[in-house]
C-alpha cells in the first residue's frame, strides 16, 4: 500500500487508543472514529513497516453499534473518542482494554469483574481547563486538537456542566471588550492562558480560576460582577504562570474573591479544595471506585492503612471510620494541607498526612517499622516508581489495593509486585471518563508470604 490509496476495510475491533482496526492484504490498518462492524472505504495516510493509518472516506455499511455524534466538535477537539458508538459498545471496549493490558503488559490472566459505571455520559466533569486563542482579535476557548497545540472552540461541551459554558462566554466577552490579550505559546506573550473552572458535585459551588502570565488587576471587575450573575461562584482566583511551558498551573495563586477554596462532599466526607488539589473529575463515578477499593481492602476495623499519592485524602478518609489508623502521603503541599483540613473538618482523629515523594516517605515509614495491613496506591498516569514499589514490598502489607487511570502502567506495576510476593487476585474496570478512551482500574493484590504481627 501507498499513501493516498483508498482501500475497503471491515473494522474488526478497537485498539486501546480507540482506533478501529481493519486488515488489508495482511496488514493492520488503524482508523480513528470507526466502529467494530463498519465496512468502509478508507484513505491511507501513513504507511509503516507492519501497519498503517487511514481515515474514513465513506462508510458503506455502518456498524450496528454506530450512532450519530451529538457534538459538532467531535473528531476535531480531542476531548472525546467514542461519541460515534453506543455506550454499551464503549463499556465493552473499556473492559477489553483492561483485560488486554494485564495480559499483554503484565502477562497476568487476572479475573476481571464487570465494568462499573454510573450510566451518565454527559455533563459529568466537575473540572474544566480550557486554553485560549483568538482570531482577528476575537478570543475563544476550547480544547487542543489531537497531537497539536491548535485550539478548537469548545462551543457547548457536553462533558462539563452547562453553566460552565455560560461563565466561559462571559469571560470571553470581558476579554474581548477590554482588548485583553490571549497567551501565545509560539511567541511566549499575551496575558490570559487558561480558563479553569471547578464545581462541587454535591455543594454546587463553583471556583473560577484564570491562569495568567503575570499578576494583574485587569480582571478585578469581572471577579466582582460574575458572582452576582452566577451565585454558584463562591470564589475567584488568579493563578500566575510566567513560564513558557505547557504545564497549566503556575506556582503562585492570588485570591480575588471569596476564600480561594471550593467545598464539596464525596463518599460522606466533606472536603475543601484549592486550585492545585487533585480531585477526581467524575465525583459520582469516583464514589463507585472508592466503594470498590473499600471492598477490596477487606476492612474489619483493626487495620492500619497507608494511602500513597493520597491527593486531598478523599479515598483514605472515606474509609477512616472503618479502620484503626490512616497515613496519607502526597507530594503537593496544598493537597496535604487540604487533606489535613478535611480530616479536621470531619472530626477524623485517626488520620495523619505527610508531605513528600511517595517513594521517599514510604522508605521513611519502613524505617519506622510501620507494618500497614493495607496499602492504597493511586499513582499518576506514569504509574509507580521502583523505589515506591520496593518499599511496599518490604513493608509487606496483607493487601495492596491499586487505583489506576492507566491500565498499561497498572499492569506493569502489578506484574512487579506479583514477582515479589503478591498475587493479583482480581481487577475491576471503572468508567470514570465516559465518551473518552480512558478507563480506571481497581486491582486487589494479596500477600502470598508470611508477615510479622502488625503494628
Amino acid at each position: 500500500m501507498r499513501k493516498n490509496d483508498v482501500v475497503r476495510l471491515e473494522i474488526e475491533s478497537l485498539t486501546n487508543e480507540g482506533f478501529g482496526v481493519g486488515r488489508y492484504d495482511g496488514m493492520a490498518v488503524f482508523v480513528p472514529f470507526s466502529a467494530p462492524g463498519d465496512v468502509c472505504e478508507c484513505r491511507i495516510l501513513k504507511v509503516l513497516k507492519s501497519y498503517c493509518y487511514a481515515k474514513i472516506e465513506k462508510i458503506t455499511t455502518p456498524s450496528p453499534d454506530r450512532i450519530t455524534p451529538d457534538c459538532e466538535a467531535f473528531g476535531k477537539c480531542g476531548g472525546c473518542d467514542f461519541r460515534h458508538i453506543n455506550y454499551a459498545c464503549e463499556l465493552n471496549q473499556k473492559e477489553k482494554t483492561v483485560r488486554d493490558a494485564f495480559l499483554r503488559v503484565g502477562g497476568l490472566d487476572v479475573p476481571c469483574e464487570k465494568i462499573i459505571s454510573t450510566g451518565d455520559t454527559d455533563f459529568y466533569r466537575n473540572k474544566a481547563q480550557l486554553p485560549l486563542s483568538d482570531t482577528c482579535g476575537i478570543p475563544y476557548a476550547g480544547f487542543f486538537s489531537p497531537r497539536s497545540h491548535r485550539v478548537i472552540p469548545a462551543g457547548s461541551c457536553r462533558l462539563h456542566p452547562k453553566i460552565f459554558n455560560d461563565i466561559i462566554d462571559d469571560v470571553l466577552t470581558y476579554q474581548k471588550d477590554r482588548g485583553l490579550s490571549c497567551y501565545s505559546e509560539e511567541r511566549g506573550n499575551g496575558l490570559l492562558r487558561h480558563i479553569y473552572l471547578r464545581q462541587g458535585y454535591r455543594s454546587g459551588e463553583i471556583m473560577l480560576c484564570l491562569i495568567v502570565r503575570k499578576n494583574t488587576e485587569a480582571y478585578d471587575e469581572l471577579f466582582e460582577t460574575l458572582p452576582k450573575k452566577f451565585p454558584e461562584i463562591k470564589t475567584c482566583v488568579l493563578n500566575i504562570n510566567p513560564k513558557n511551558t505547557n504545564v497549566i498551573l503556575g506556582d503562585k495563586t492570588v485570591v480575588k474573591y471569596g476564600s480561594g477554596i471550593l467545598r464539596d462532599e464525596i463518599s460522606g466526607v466533606g472536603v475543601e479544595l484549592s486550585p492545585e488539589s487533585f480531585y477526581q473529575i467524575n465525583t459520582a463515578a469516583a464514589e463507585l471506585v472508592y466503594k470498590k477499593a473499600e471492598e477490596y481492602s477487606g476492612l474489619t476495623g483493626k487495620e492500619t492503612v497507608l494511602d500513597l499519592y493520597c491527593g486531598a485524602g478523599t479515598v483514605g478518609l472515606s474509609m477512616a471510620g472503618k479502620i484503626k489508623r490512616l497515613i496519607g502521603v502526597e507530594i503537593v503541599p496544598e493537597a496535604v494541607e487540604n487533606a489535613r483540613e478535611n480530616a479536621k473538618r470531619n472530626n477524623i482523629e485517626n488520620a495523619e498526612f505527610r508531605l513528600g515523594d511517595a517513594g521517599e516517605i514510604a522508605e521513611q515509614l519502613e524505617k519506622e517499622r510501620l507494618r500497614p495491613d493495607v496499602i492504597l496506591i493511586d499513582p499518576p498516569r506514569k504509574g509507580c516508581d521502583k523505589r515506591t514499589l520496593d518499599s511496599v514490598i518490604r513493608m509487606s502489607p496483607g493487601r495492596v489495593v491499586m487505583i489506576s487511570c492507566n491500565p498499561a502502567t497498572a499492569a506493569r506495576d502489578v506484574k512487579y509486585l506479583s514477582e515479589n510476593g503478591f498475587m493479583a487476585e482480581k481487577i475491576c474496570p471503572a468508567d470514570m471518563f465516559p465518551r473518552t478512551r480512558h478507563v480506571e482500574t481497581v486491582c486487589l493484590l494479596k500477600n502470598t508470604v508470611s508477615t510479622p504481627n502488625r503494628a
